[in-house]
């Protein structure tokens, strides 16, 4: 997996494939994808950066993906003007972070040299001269960050001031409070989780750590929770190799000395400081089914291990297995929906604000009702053709000298009475768009994790309802300026996902609202279960009992739930709160989108994201 091994890894064959290389070619792939043409080391190199939220990566292509000249957005213009025949002069990772850091230089053209932001078009014919021509004042420098981080991801260009040009993803303080991402705006890294430096653990460090789980607590998901940088494919490695499996308990290592636990954790992340890497691929038949920097025990168990030569090329083969080694269709209308549903957030947040500015009006009707009674109370020295009233102790009223006292009173009664009815209707119509966030989020999502060209039409074809039923003429698209194809009314689309638990109960996972609404409302019975993860856009999951019980079978709760926080914006992180409780008491919200439900009398629990073929090699899925 990209984890934080992968960067560093790719940092440093990087460093030294295209370091001080000059970038040629430049050009979008798709909306999330940018793919350029370095010629460094005597030799041209293809490098591929995506934001991508299912598959975010950087690494160096065996050839030059091709070009959608189609595509054009303030980042391509952007990226275009300033990198595009620049060369790369120092590539730097932040510590323990999924980012990288390009600086480019570029000298200004001749005719441009006088304002810095007027850079021509073409590519400019640099060669490095004598001395430090970088220190140069008709050189600019911007940074090409690349951050890795899941649903998260993003590439940005930020200028020599710290200050945000242009981002792959715009981030709007609506989207994210913590850490928006916008033209004119100071670039900050990620802020760092409170979890100690697993490069410099010690034996007392993983006593507290252990300390505040239970025996039964699985090893893996107690070092994700408890250690920065530590992701799922490194703490299922230690716990391989500390408890003998992947899945090893806290109490199968209780017998372990810490200092040792320590020693293994600190001995993965040696290789950032002293080189080393050794970059696998794991196949089952011939399918590469896993990657990474170093040998993996867990992995290996069932796979073939193969050594390759680069990072890069471990990243390009589990691509190729998974049936995304080039730009195609399904890449590229994923992209297009994303860019879609982002706009319709903007413009729904866009709506938020006014509705929030037209709230806090209410004072001023209030203003306009005082102003009325005033008038009224001072009646009697008021004379015609007057334009001011001036009484003892309030602020100046205008009046209106066409109009005798009564009439001004009238008009800024008449005047509150239509401010009022206006604001009457404020709070319900913030709830709507609120819920009609929620609901493109869930999207989005859903957009996101969607497997298949069939999944990702019918998402397409559920967005295209939302537009025509929201009133936006805005259409998805389906291919290159294509309009999305409108399915037949009498088309069900695919079936929601089912599995069986070890005990043999049927777990029902919807992939889009639809399928959401099919699933809860459909398929499940008053007395089956539900889940959703808490809080977040999300699945919803139903476990269909055999026979109903009092009690719910806890193994299988726990496999329902671990793919209700895989099938959610919660799937990059280390832990999910799962919200459970009887369908009976999910309601789908009046007038809401497909999938849009409330509930009460549920429990909430934690559990570690697994996907379905995880949770079978774990003996959890039948």
């Amino acid at each position: 997996m990209y984890d934080l091994m992968t960067t560093a890894a790719m940092a440093d064959e990087l460093r030294e494939n295209v370091l001080d290389g000059r970038i040629q070619k430049l050009g979008m792939v798709d909306e999330l994808t940018i793919a350029a043409e370095v010629y460094a080391n005597g030799r041209r190199q293809a490098l591929v950066a995506s934001a991508n939220s299912s598959q975010a990566r950087l690494y160096r292509a065996s050839s030059l993906p091709s070009f959608d000249t189609s595509i054009v957005t303030p980042f391509s213009l952007q990226i275009r003007k300033y990198i595009r025949g620049g060369f790369v002069i120092d590539i730097e990772q932040p510590p323990l972070e999924r980012v990288m850091q390009f600086t480019i230089a570029r000298r200004l053209p001749d005719e441009s040299r006088k304002q810095k932001g007027d850079v021509d078009d073409e590519d400019v014919d640099e060669s490095p001269e004598a001395g430090d021509i970088w220190g140069r004042p008709d050189v600019i420098r911007v940074k090409l960050i690349v951050e890795i981080m899941g649903r998260h991801s993003n590439l940005i260009l930020v200028g020599e001031d710290g200050l945000v040009m242009e981002s792959v993803k715009r981030v709007t303080p609506s989207m994210s409070r913590v850490r928006p991402m916008l033209p004119k705006k100071t670039y900050t890294l990620p802020p760092p989780p409170d979890k100690p430096d697993p490069r410099r653990l010690t034996g007392p460090g993983v006593e507290l750590m252990l300390a505040k789980a239970k025996d039964s607590d699985k090893l893996h998901q107690v070092l994700v929770r408890g250690l920065r940088g530590v992701s799922p494919q490194m703490a299922r490695e230690y716990a391989f190799n500390l408890g003998g499996e992947e899945n090893a308990t806290v109490g199968d290592v209780a017998d372990v000395d810490h200092q040792d636990i320590a020693r293994e954790v600190r001995r993965l992340f040696e290789p950032m400081m002293l080189g080393g890497w050794q970059p696998r691929v794991y196949e089952r038949e011939g399918v590469v089914t896993g990657y990474a920097a170093l040998p993996m025990r867990h992995l290996a168990e069932g796979a073939e291990e193969r050594s390759v030569d680069t990072m890069s090329e471990a990243v390009e083969r589990s691509l190729e297995g998974a049936g995304q080694d080039a730009p195609q269709d399904h890449d590229q209308l994923r992209s297009r929906l994303l860019g879609q549903i982002d706009d319709a957030r903007e413009r729904l947040a866009h709506r938020l604000r006014a509705l929030r500015e037209q709230q806090r009006k209410s004072e001023e009707a209030d203003k306009l009702r005082h102003a009325g009674e005033t008038i009224y109370a001072w009646l009697w020295m008021i004379e015609p053709g007057q334009t001011v009233l001036e009484a003892e102790g309030e602020d100046p009223i205008p009046l209106d000298p066409s109009l005798d006292a009564n009439g001004n009173a009238q008009d800024y009664f008449k005047r509150y009475r239509r401010a009022q009815r206006g604001l009457e209707q404020v709070p319900s119509r913030i709830k709507a768009v609120l819920g009609e966030d929620r609901y493109v989020e869930q999207l989005r999502t859903q957009v996101e994790q969607s497997q298949g060209f069939s999944a990702l039409e019918g998402l397409t074809q559920e967005f295209a309802e939302y537009q025509e039923q929201s009133g936006n003429t805005a259409r998805p698209q389906g291919g290159k300026g294509k309009p999305a194809k409108k399915r037949s009314k009498s088309s069900k689309g695919s079936a929601p996902d089912s599995y069986q638990s070890a005990k043999g109960h049927t777990i029902h996972i919807g992939r889009s609202g639809k399928q959401n609404d099919q699933v809860t409302f459909s398929i499940a019975g008053p007395d089956d279960t539900w889940l959703h993860a808490r809080g977040v856009p999300g699945s919803h999951v139903i476990v269909r009992w055999q026979q109903p019980a009092e009690e719910d079978d806890p193994e299988t709760i726990e496999a329902a739930a671990a793919l209700a926080g895989w099938y959610s914006s919660a799937r990059q992180g280390g832990s999910a709160e799962i919200d459970v409780a009887r369908r009976r008491h999910v309601r789908k919200i009046s007038g809401g989108g497909p999938g849009m439900v409330t509930y009460r009398n549920e429990y909430t629990i934690a559990v570690q994201p697994e996907n379905e073929e995880t949770l079978r090699e774990s003996g959890k899925l039948g």
